[in-house]
């Protein structure tokens, strides 16, 4: 086996030349995503189900200099999938990074959750990245990479009833690990997640008031994280510097997940 040939360590951080497909990315974290991966230099395929927004997305991947589709997408219907993958080779020529960003939450006791409820949250969360990772990984070259917004909820819990999207992101994380297995070493895609501790997000909005600073009392850091900090880990993930890296979940989190 060869060894592989080794630049300066910073351009193991630049993603020139590649295109990233990028799902949620109509607000919050999606928009962050996108926005670090264009000023690392790549051009980015833009999936949502509001179409509206994304073209503000777009617009901003285009002011940095980067090229950019914007592609209405429901993750939960594998045909969408397809399509956010095949625009992005029509348009953008190739496939090198996929961020499975898209996600919904609940906060309902499981004895009030009504099963349709439960369902979308699994069929957006989990299976929208299963599609997702399908049609993107027919198309991916070697060194392509995966990654998989997971959650710290896949692992601990936090205060609030969350069974349909704990159980979501802890599948997510195993299917991680097993695409990881079969797509590595046989195709030479990456398959990695990160599981973001609290950062602010139209998620976050919606919790009650109080709640985070609460929270906040067991996150070593202190606070709640900044979208910049949570993007500069997808970047890294994305690229050359996180080349021995697969099958793993990276907690960022502040050291919550160690209290």
């Amino acid at each position: 086996m060869t060894e592989p040939v080794l630049s300066p360590v910073l351009d193991a951080f630049r993603l020139d030349g590649r295109v990233a497909v990028v799902t949620g990315a109509s607000s919050g974290l999606g928009v962050a995503f996108a926005r670090a991966l264009a000023e690392a230099g790549a051009d980015v395929a833009l999936g949502a189900r509001r179409a509206d927004r994304l073209q503000e997305t777009r617009a901003l991947v285009e002011s940095l200099g980067r090229r950019a589709i914007a592609v209405a997408t429901d993750v939960a219907r594998p045909e969408d999938c397809h399509a956010l993958v095949q625009a992005a080779m029509d348009e953008l020529g190739r496939v090198d990074i996929l961020v499975n960003n898209a996600g919904i939450g609940t906060a309902v006791p499981a004895l009030k959750e009504a099963p349709e409820a439960f369902r979308r949250v699994i069929d957006i969360n989990l299976n929208g990245c299963y599609w997702m990772a399908q049609a993107a990984g027919a198309v991916m070259e070697p060194g392509s990479s995966i990654i998989n917004i997971s959650s710290v909820l896949g692992l601990t819990t936090a205060g609030m009833p969350q069974a349909a999207y704990a159980a979501s992101k802890a599948g997510l994380d195993g299917l991680t690990r097993d695409l990881a297995q079969q797509w590595t070493g046989r195709r030479g895609i990456r398959v990695n997640s990160i599981a973001p501790g609290f950062f602010a997000s139209e998620m976050t909005d919606q919790y009650p008031e109080g709640y985070l600073e609460l929270q906040s009392k067991r996150i070593l850091a202190g606070r709640i994280g900044d979208p910049r900090e949570l993007a500069a880990a997808v970047v890294f993930m994305a690229g050359a510097g996180a080349g021995y890296i697969t099958g793993q979940t990276l907690y960022v989190d502040g050291g919550l997940t160690i209290t």
